[in-house]
């Protein structure tokens, strides 16, 4: 597999909130299957002590986005249930 340009993961993110997604939305985001695939590939190689410089940059990135993201959802998710419950 070829390696995916990091800023993929970011573009998909930032095409995603310029859409103005409702807090539901937000919730269920997830990144393509192809960005997923390329993280897990970089996993693999962090445990087999095979990841070249650019492969740790690139995975401190994805790792880096994905608590961002985890920190989004979490919010959203919360001021959800406040939402339903008022």
């Amino acid at each position: 597999m070829n390696q995916i340009d990091p800023i993929r993961a970011y573009d998909e993110v930032a095409a995603f909130f310029a859409g103005g997604p409702s807090r539901e939305a937000i919730t269920a985001f997830r990144l393509s299957d192809e960005t997923v695939a390329r993280v897990r590939q970089l996993l693999l190689k962090s445990s087999a002590g095979t990841l070249s410089p650019d492969d740790v940059e690139e995975l401190d990135q994805c790792v880096q986005l994905d608590r961002l993201l985890l920190l989004i959802r979490s919010k959203a998710y919360h001021q959800q249930q406040e939402h339903q419950g008022a």
